[in-house]
């Protein structure tokens, strides 16, 4: 799947609509191959990025978990270090 998408489930606070649309978008350009859309599609790919977020939309809210919510900012740190210790420091 395509590492540019990213978890947004169970976060404190919870996933804005622009983070959703944003993977939403990310989704759809990985199906369709498309970065940007010609004219002739651009209709039907922003009709698919709408039908995912509000997919996305009531997935996030339909979920259940006993997990307590990660925090965003702890996450983050964690994902700098995996991408640290990947790629090593610039």
């Amino acid at each position: 799947m395509c590492r540019n998408i990213k978890n947004l489930y169970n976060f404190k606070p919870p996933a804005t609509d622009e983070e959703i649309h944003a993977s939403s978008l990310q989704f759809v350009r990985k199906l369709s191959e498309f970065n940007r859309p010609s004219k002739a599609n651009e209709e039907a790919f922003n009709r698919a990025v709408e039908a995912v977020a509000h997919a996305a939309h009531h997935l996030l809210e339909d979920l259940i978990t006993t997990a307590p919510p990660r925090d965003r900012e702890i996450e983050a740190a964690k994902a700098r270090a995996r991408s640290a210790a990947r790629f090593g420091t610039a």
